[in-house]
């Protein structure tokens, strides 16, 4: 089993990174980055899903975690739903689009089975660092 002892280790947490670099990258240039209103607010819910992530497990019990990340799966959503306005006004190519949310929805996979993880494991199995390291299956 590997032990998480800090949220970079995460995976879940790594992937929303790569996708809210990602949604950075493609929303610098061109039309979609003088559409201030939705180049904000979808770098704003990218960077949402990884700072969920970490902010519930710093946090100290499981189900506090698991809420945090209900928020972030939430988060990768909207992100998921915004891209379809960035490819509908024409701000992304199909084949970004097709990239992006496919990233989109691997954070919101990767969110969920950590959800279900958390609230398969016994009960004392902690959920964070602050009381004992969160163990997975390789």
């Amino acid at each position: 089993m590997a032990t998480i002892r800090r949220f970079e280790d995460i995976e879940a947490w790594r992937r929303a990174r790569e996708l809210a670099r990602e949604v950075y990258r493609h929303s610098k240039t061109g039309d979609f980055a003088r559409d201030y209103g939705l180049r904000d607010q979808i770098r704003r819910a990218s960077i949402s899903v990884m700072s969920n992530i970490a902010e519930g497990f710093e946090r100290s019990g499981r189900a506090e975690f698991v809420q945090f990340l209900k928020i972030a799966k939430g988060s990768a959503g909207e992100v998921e739903a915004q891209l379809y306005v960035a490819l509908d006004q024409g701000y992304i190519s199909p084949a970004e689009f097709d990239s992006l949310r496919s990233s989109a929805v691997e954070s919101k996979r990767l969110i969920g089975g950590l959800i279900r993880y958390l609230r398969a494991a016994p009960s004392r199995e902690p959920a964070t660092r602050n009381s004992q390291p969160v163990t997975r299956n390789p």
